[in-house]
């Protein structure tokens, strides 16, 4: 729509309102009680047949979308969250000033509406309109004259309209709360207890990232966002709660993509006397659920590729999948030079300081997790990428850790967790890099509490956007968050 367009409609919905006010009607009502949703009357009445006339009365209410007038008689439909409806108007129910009124609402307008349910000779279920109310006046058209809204930027920037224009949108989001329900309800189920963490820490760890930092000026010091709540949920399980998840927004001040959002979801599970392999089995059991909860199917559709999450799951050792998928057999026992001479034949960039792990963890990023369909773990990681991590019980080069692949996407992380504070100590001091915003930094506190003793334990976390991603071929993670991330928008 052209901006000098715009300003016109905007100018004669406005003189609308003034009219409105003239004449002592309230533009933005306080409430309105109704008595159904569009979707129970729906369900109630799917069975009328056409020009049948139930003569039972509603009230409900929604924002007009559709508004057809023909004469003496005329159309409208209204939406509400839950689904939309024909309103009919006729002349000799409302009378000629009321009809008039209404008819010269506008697409936008939220408004309450009493009648009776019918089946129009079409067979479309309408509702006769005996009173209205006009509960808030639209200033702004919809857009594109209200066909849908198609570009990205103005949909992700402007959520609320996308909602409004975009049905399917809307049937998104709902299936994210699903999952996110669904999440919550299988997790209390098997004895896991919800908590929360601090979103503001003193130290940011549990990952490694670069936070956003912000000052507390009671206290005058800088605190920052987390980047994960691994080492506070940890400290829960030292205490005895050996059961623990938390549903957390985390803060990395990193780039941004189709894959990434400076604030995103995060499923972080712990469990007492476990290890990763029980994580993997939980793992499975979640995804496979939520796959049938979110899509009624544990074989979906992503990217033109079909996911089976009931029989499809595979699973490596990094090693083992760098030979089956790159045709390299790398090992421990090579040379550090031997490993960097195979990463460069390979267009794999090494910076100085990479040891053998961090050059075959990079090798198995760039060459083989692209590869990867159908849901794969992926275990044993080099011990120099994962300063939290048990080192595994059979190679002291590596740790207990695995990542979920799916669609060439990590999805889940998780460890048998290190427990012993003088190995955690030394680890940490080994990340400790004061140039590096990103490098574990030392907890004190942490350490201090495995002091205390922290039972042998499992920890699990899943990247909730990613997850929704899948389970709604949505192909970037600013499709299913509300209110992603975006440059300020230039306005004149």
């Amino acid at each position: 729509m052209e901006e000098r367009e715009l300003n016109e409609l905007m100018l004669q919905r406005q003189n609308k309102l003034k009219k409105l006010s003239l004449s002592g009607i309230n533009p933005y009502k306080s409430k309105f009680e109704r008595t159904h949703c569009i979707s129970e009357i729906i369900l109630a009445h799917k069975d009328i047949q056409p020009s049948e006339n139930t003569n039972e009365k509603v009230t409900i209410a929604g924002r007009i979308t559709a508004l057809r007038k023909h004469g003496k008689a005329s159309f409208a439909t209204i939406n509400d969250v839950s689904e939309k409806i024909q309103l009919y108007l006729a002349v000799d129910k409302l009378g000629e000033k009321r009809y008039g009124f209404f008819t010269d609402l506008d697409i936008g307008d939220w408004v309450g509406v009493s009648g009776s349910v019918f089946k129009t000779r079409r067979g479309e279920l309408s509702i006769a309109i005996e009173d209205f109310e006009l509960l808030s006046k639209s200033l702004r058209p919809l857009p594109e004259k209200w066909h849908g809204l198609k570009d990205v930027e103005t949909r992700h920037r402007q959520r609320y309209i996308d909602l409004i224009v975009n049905p399917e949108v809307k049937e998104l989001f709902l299936t994210r709360n699903r999952i996110m329900v669904f999440i919550r309800r299988f997790l209390d189920e098997k004895g896991f207890l919800e908590v929360e963490t601090p979103m503001l820490q003193l130290i940011p760890g549990g990952a490694t990232a670069r936070p956003f930092v912000t000052h507390h000026n009671t206290l005058d010091i800088d605190l920052y966002l987390r980047i994960a709540p691994e080492l506070y949920l940890k400290r829960l399980i030292v205490g005895g709660l050996e059961r623990v998840y938390e549903l957390n927004r985390n803060f990395r001040n990193e780039g941004m993509s189709a894959r990434h959002n400076p604030e995103f979801t995060m499923l972080e599970v712990y469990q007492a006397y476990a290890d990763y392999e029980d994580m993997m089995e939980l793992t499975r059991q979640l995804i496979s659920s939520a796959a049938k909860e979110a899509c009624g199917s544990a074989i979906i559709e992503y990217e033109g590729k079909k996911l089976d999450f009931e029989n499809g799951w595979q699973e490596y050792t990094m090693l083992e999948a760098i030979e089956e998928f790159a045709g390299l057999k790398l090992s421990f026992e090579m040379k550090l030079e031997e490993l960097k001479k195979v990463a460069e034949q390979h267009h794999v960039e090494v910076e100085n300081g990479f040891g053998k792990g961090k050059i075959i963890a990079e090798v198995f990023e760039k060459l083989v997790e692209g590869k990867l369909v159908q849901p794969t773990f992926i275990k044993d990681y080099p011990i120099e990428i994962t300063p939290l991590a048990k080192q595994h019980r059979d190679n002291p080069n590596l740790t207990e850790r695995f990542e979920l692949i799916v669609a060439g996407r990590e999805i889940a992380n998780a460890f048998s967790e290190l427990i012993n504070p003088l190995e955690q100590r030394e680890r940490f001091e080994q990340q400790l890099d004061e140039d590096d915003e990103e490098a574990q930094r030392i907890d004190e506190d942490f350490l201090r509490a495995l002091e205390y003793g922290m039972p042998p334990t499992g920890g699990l976390g899943i990247g909730i956007d990613r997850l929704v991603m899948l389970l709604t071929n949505s192909h970037s993670i600013q499709e299913v968050i509300f209110f992603p991330q975006m440059r300020p928008e230039n306005r004149v």
